[in-house]
């Protein structure tokens, strides 16, 4: 991936943090996901004060990639935190982190964490999920 996708994603993950519904935790979450054919879908966070049906910014980007038709991922950037702004890298929970693993190839999908466009780091879901259970693993 280049380096202007990368800020591009970045940039697209700040960005949909203004689109956050968060009354209860004001704890804002952006994310850009890209297509393996170059598109980027954008998700946030949204709240429910029943706390359960709450969805993540990757989930939210996700579903509605996957709602859309796409099921081949390369790369997503995410960006969080309080409603004030980013103070520090915000890695996806374990519910989203399966999700990826549903769609994604582990050895390659890259997992961008940013607080801002010139602090960013890198992981492949399987750093981030190293015995990660996934579609592959039915079929054995």
């Amino acid at each position: 991936m280049t380096e202007e996708t990368r800020h591009e994603l970045v940039k697209k993950a700040m960005d949909m943090r203004k689109f956050s519904y968060t009354p209860y935790s004001h704890y804002r979450v952006g994310a850009a996901l890209l297509t393996k054919n170059g598109k980027i879908y954008g998700g946030c966070n949204i709240e429910n004060a029943a706390y359960t049906p709450a969805n993540c910014g990757e989930r939210t980007a996700f579903f509605k990639a996957i709602s859309e038709g796409e099921k081949e991922f390369e790369a997503i950037a995410i960006v969080g935190g309080p409603e004030s702004g980013v103070v520090d890298y915000c890695p996806p929970c374990g519910v989203c982190r399966q999700v990826m693993m549903e769609f994604c190839d582990p050895e390659t999908f890259e997992i961008i964490l940013a607080k801002n466009r010139d602090h960013v780091k890198t992981f492949t879901l399987k750093e981030l999920l190293p015995l990660g259970f996934g579609p592959a693993d039915l079929e054995k």
